[in-house]
């Protein structure tokens, strides 16, 4: 254990520093964290668009939302068209936290009036999973 010490010693002031903030010495409320903001008008080609839609709903950063982006979309995004897809981009990288859209998929909140479309009717009714399936992330490849 000994030997470990100026490893721990380095993590324990690791850990102290991160959740501070930079201006002062208070601590940072990380319960409220921000999706990045991306670009979805940026033109993109439609297999592009959905290949990275595949990997945007797989690392979400919110184990919850991994899981039922991620099988929502193995099922579903090769088959949308041009407008769904840009749909289904909207609805998932627009919001600025991924709790809201948690809350918006198993109706725990009104979904806005913008994302409220057949997209999130879909992605409501693969949540309720009435089959009773058991979902697991899709393989990467």
């Amino acid at each position: 254990m000994q030997r470990y010490r100026p490893v721990l010693n380095l993590v324990q002031k690791f850990r102290n520093v991160a959740f501070m903030s930079s201006s002062t010495s208070d601590y940072v409320d990380t319960t409220y964290l921000e999706i990045p903001l991306y670009d979805v008008e940026k033109p993109q080609p439609l297999e592009i668009r959905k290949a990275r839609l595949h990997y945007q709903s797989r690392k979400r950063g919110m184990l919850e939302n991994d899981l039922l982006l991620s099988t929502f979309a193995k099922k579903h995004l090769d088959n949308f068209n041009e407008q769904q897809t840009m749909m289904y981009d909207r609805l998932i990288n627009s919001p600025s936290n991924d709790w809201d859209l948690f809350h918006w998929i198993v109706e725990k909140s009104p979904t806005p009036k913008e994302f409220d479309n057949e997209i999130m009717d879909m992605l409501k009714k693969h949540a309720k999973n009435e089959t009773r399936e058991s979902l697991r992330q899709p393989n990467l490849y």
